[in-house]
């Protein structure tokens, strides 16, 4: 019986204990999740200026204006640029691009106005059904002055 008990006891095991392995990833993902909100600090962005050409369409564009109060104006096509609210705005845009679907929308914003008005005049065209918007700028000036 002895002899019997000596090769119970002498049989290996072919397994890996993955404890001590579990417990390192859990203190690396620990260390992780406390370093990597961290990494973003500090950092400053300056925003490159481009001289990029103009899109040439042929169809005149859907242009909704912010001026620097957060008013909006629309400009169809070759009509006159109108003062306009925001129902009205969706109302006009939706139905125009129904029956245009190809014409350009575009957003100038005054450069001094508020980011959350243009952002809201964004809003207001993708509640139109309006697929694709863009948004308007001046070309850099010679010397490269802002």
């Amino acid at each position: 019986m002895q002899s019997y008990r000596m090769r119970k006891r002498r049989k290996l095991k072919a397994e890996i204990n993955v404890v001590p392995y579990i417990d390192v990833m859990l203190v690396l993902l620990i260390i992780f999740m406390v370093t990597a909100p961290l990494m973003n600090l500090g950092v400053d962005i300056e925003l490159p200026q481009s001289s990029a050409k103009s899109i040439q369409n042929d169809k005149e564009p859907v242009v909704v204006s912010v001026d620097q109060d957060g008013h909006l104006f629309l400009t169809l096509g070759k009509d006159q640029r109108e003062p306009i609210d925001e129902a009205t705005l969706v109302n006009k845009v939706s139905a125009f691009v129904r029956e245009n679907p190809q014409v350009p929308v575009l957003v100038a914003g005054d450069q001094r106005a508020d980011y959350g008005k243009i952002y809201q005049a964004m809003v207001l065209l993708q509640s139109a059904n309006v697929p694709k918007v863009g948004l308007m700028s001046q070309p850099l000036q010679q010397g490269g002055a802002r």
